[in-house]
């Protein structure tokens, strides 16, 4: 139970779903946690849940990964709050099923913000602090999406594609300096993202999985747990696929 014991994370897009997963777990670890979302009351709702009464141990706060401000503040509450930073689980991301042509450049900078963008000015903010540190572990949350291609959903794939390299040329940089990148590609998980979905194409991706179900956050945030700790300590630029063996297909 002390595989984060001593470390602060930072969790962005952590109100729900996989980042609220990965706040309970990191905290049951040993962790501090900071959670990041543009639901403030729910990133609130959540850290007060899991303090529950007792000493601070988790923090909710606005961040709008988009706003390099909001960054900036998020990494100075984690100093302040708790003493530093050594966790990034950039978690934050919106998903859209448009093809290339039904894509409007409205909704193309609004998924590349969010999901590319965001990804990009949270490692910006958090190295500096992770330096100060003596090192740390970035988790970027990409996709499936991000390895494979589909029939629709053509911004989400771009962005996702995009964070899988954009991780592998931070873990080059980094590198020397003790600072660990890695991604992980969720396949369908169990989450309010996939909303979004019909219940009978979830259900065709059901049959498609060699594992016949979706995924959980819960073994998402199993995942990200090892490579935000020590145990993971020789591994950065890797790419880690938590899809039912989707992609093996």
């Amino acid at each position: 139970m002390d595989r984060l014991k001593g470390k602060v994370a930072l969790i962005s897009g952590g109100a729900r779903g996989q980042g609220a997963a990965e706040a309970r777990l990191f905290v049951r670890e040993g962790a501090k946690v900071v959670v990041g979302d543009v639901l403030e009351d729910q990133t609130k709702k959540l850290a007060a849940e899991i303090n529950d009464g007792a000493a601070q141990v988790a923090a909710g706060l606005r961040l709008d990964v988009t706003r390099a401000a909001d960054w900036r503040s998020a990494v100075d509450a984690c100093v302040r709050l708790f003493g530093g930073l050594d966790i990034l689980i950039n978690n934050a991301g919106i998903f859209n099923m448009s093809g290339l042509e039904d894509t409007s450049e409205e909704l193309w900078d609004s998924v590349v913000n969010i999901n590319q963008k965001g990804v990009w000015l949270g490692m910006k903010a958090a190295v500096p602090a992770m330096r100060n540190r003596g090192g740390g572990s970035i988790v970027n949350i990409s996709s499936v999406a991000g390895l494979t291609g589909s029939t629709g959903s053509t911004a989400y794939h771009g962005t996702k594609g995009a964070v899988r390299l954009l991780t592998k040329a931070a873990a080059v940089q980094y590198a020397p300096e003790k600072i660990r990148v890695n991604s992980v590609h969720p396949g369908v998980i169990a989450t309010q993202m996939i909303d979004i979905i019909p219940r009978e194409m979830r259900d065709r991706f059901g049959m498609i999985v060699p594992m016949q179900r979706e995924g959980t956050a819960e073994e998402v945030a199993n995942v990200v747990l090892f490579l935000a700790s020590d145990d993971a300590s020789y591994v950065t630029g890797a790419e880690f696929v938590v899809d039912g063996g989707l992609t093996a297909v």
